[in-house]
């Protein structure tokens, strides 16, 4: 899905920093505005035929730098770029909004929007949520419009920097999920079970979004098919999912110009291999997800699998587990993830060298690493946290899929990270 230059040069990336001194003063504008907003609504709230608006929102102000410049850090594979040796705040700063009109208390619509780093390189508003939700009773509820995506567990908040425990979502174990939101529905439900509560739910739709395949190459997703669900059991401090989902591709990687860039001329390389297409093929995502959450203790514990149709890409799992305690406003928190995928038999072709070039292809998917993180949050106040975080990313130089424009002489698989972030909500 994310393929880089077939002579792996390494591509120097204009170093853009974000301008991200506005969030601050946009959040401070806003905040009294949304305060007065949502008295005004709890004041109405007891009259049930007034629709009343809520605004809220979130953001990050986030710098991350590594330690060499054989790859980029990227948070996601939606990232075209990442973080090399100096410092940049593209990785992880954000700024979303959201508007929440109430026509009942069954029946509401939400809007959010999103200004953060995009397949494109630039950081325009994007529209992440627009859904009309309502309630039929109080187990069963349906949404229908743009949804964010629910693959994995905690998946739907992993923009919302202030609602996550570390600094960022394991990259290992979330970075290749480039799918944020699909046009389509879901129904869910809910009900008592065992002196806890059994939910689920079931969505379907479609995605809009691109993502970088290479160098200045997009990979159309908009069309794929998305089609999935989960179950969910909560029992006091103990919850615990299982999720599986399928997206179905509509439209073929741009691989015969990722090859032209290379400097390849060749007939159409699908009309030599059409085993390798992505057209009409699915992925399939399944994932179990474990959390703790009493008192000062937070404990999470994810495991995934990807499995491709197509052997364009390798199968893949991925795992992590962290820890925290609270101390007070401080919580230190440790991690370790680990992301590893399997070589199969690819497709082969009587013409010379095409075996090779396939191989090649396939390789840029190739995952093998494991990292361990050490971070602490400070609650600086209500609805405001530092957080400083170091990742030591341990692999092999094959390891390729999760970083961007890896340079095969200096690139040994290996890396630390360091971040500091100020996540925020209003």
């Amino acid at each position: 899905m994310f393929m880089r230059r077939p002579n792996q040069i390494r591509v120097k990336v204009a170093a853009r920093l974000l301008k991200w001194s506005w969030v601050g003063l946009v959040a401070c504008v806003l905040s009294p505005l949304c305060g007065a907003a949502n008295a005004a609504n709890t004041a109405d709230a007891p009259d049930a035929d007034r629709i009343s608006l809520q605004l809220h929102g979130f953001g990050t102000l986030g710098v991350t730098r590594a330690d060499t410049g054989g790859a980029e850090y990227v948070r996601d594979l939606s990232q075209p770029a990442g973080a090399g040796k100096r410092w940049t705040a593209k990785v992880d700063s954000l700024l979303g909004v959201q508007a929440n009109m109430l026509f009942s208390p069954q029946t509401e619509a939400v809007l959010q929007a999103v200004s953060r780093y995009h397949f494109d390189g630039s950081h325009d508003p994007e529209l992440t949520w627009a859904f009309l939700h309502h309630d039929f009773s109080p187990d069963f509820s349906l949404r229908a419009g743009r949804l964010g995506t629910e693959f994995y567990m905690l998946g739907d908040s992993r923009l919302v920097g202030y609602s996550n425990l570390s600094l960022r979502p394991p990259p290992d174990f979330y970075g290749s999920l480039v799918f944020s939101y699909i046009d389509g529905l879901d129904v869910s439900t809910t009900f008592p079970m065992a002196n806890g509560l059994l939910s689920g739910k079931l969505f379907a739709g479609r995605s809009p979004e691109k993502a970088p395949f290479g160098f200045g190459i997009d990979w159309d997703l908009s069309g794929s098919n998305m089609a999935g669900g989960y179950l969910d059991y909560l029992n006091g401090p103990w919850q615990i999912r299982f999720s599986h989902a399928q997206v179905r591709f509509k439209r073929e990687i741009p691989i015969d110009d990722w090859l032209v860039l290379g400097g390849f001329t060749l007939p159409p390389y699908l009309s030599m291999v059409p085993d390798m297409a992505m057209a009409r093929q699915a992925a399939h995502f399944s994932s179990i997800g474990l959390v703790f959450d009493q008192g000062p203790l937070n404990i999470q514990l994810m495991f995934n699998q990807i499995r491709h149709d197509s052997p364009a890409y390798e199968d893949s799992k991925a795992g992590y587990a962290l820890a925290a305690y609270r101390f007070g406003e401080l919580t230190p928190y440790l991690g370790i993830s680990r992301s590893f995928s399997m070589e199969e038999t690819l497709p082969s072709s009587p013409l010379p060298g095409i075996d090779a070039l396939t191989a090649m292809m396939v390789s840029q998917s190739h995952i093998d690493q494991y990292t361990v993180t050490l971070g602490g949050r400070w609650d600086i106040r209500k609805n405001l946290a530092m957080k400083a975080q170091v990742d030591w990313i341990n692999g092999k130089p094959s390891s390729l899929f999760l970083f961007k424009n890896p340079d095969p002489i200096n690139w040994d698989g290996n890396m630390t990270v360091y971040s500091l972030a100020l996540d925020f909500v209003f």
